[in-house]
């Protein structure tokens, strides 16, 4: 009884909750329309302010409805905050590159029943998009590239 009683006054639990420790692995919590707005943002921008992102969000929510968005991508590992001056700067956990990764085998999955091929003969139907020759350079070079990297 006395341990539960010591529990109860231990501060640890309240301290994780107010400086959650950031998460060792990548988070894998789905994320809303609203947090893949911010992520898609702060890849492309590099780390910003509340403020910052407001600005830069298409129908921006108030700023309030910002910070607590902003609170929850960093509650589930997605965002990290350091501050400066008196405000916060919010920066991705994952870099883009990863998340490009992720985000290719989410597609691959859900769209191309997990087929890389499924998925380059729908870049390449000429009824879907009209490639440029560059583009088509680089796709032969990449699928060069990987042939003769295979046949080692």
């Amino acid at each position: 009884m006395l341990e539960k009683q010591h529990s109860a006054l231990d501060p640890a639990p309240r301290l994780a909750q107010l400086f959650p420790m950031p998460r060792k692995t990548p988070p894998s919590d789905p994320l809303s329309r609203r947090e893949r707005q911010v992520m898609d943002l702060l890849w492309r921008t590099g780390p910003a302010s509340a403020s910052d992102i407001l600005a830069s969000l298409p129908d921006p929510p108030s700023y309030s409805a910002v910070r607590a968005l902003l609170a929850v991508l960093v509650e589930k590992g997605h965002l990290t905050t350091r501050a400066e001056g008196r405000r916060y700067i919010y920066e991705p956990t994952t870099p883009r590159a990863a998340a490009r990764s992720g985000a290719v085998r989410r597609l691959l999955d859900t769209f191309f029943d997990s087929s890389a091929a499924n998925l380059v003969a729908t870049l390449l139907d000429p009824k879907e998009r009209k490639l440029e020759p560059e583009e088509v350079s680089r796709i032969r070079a990449a699928l060069d590239a990987h042939t003769s990297g295979s046949r080692r």
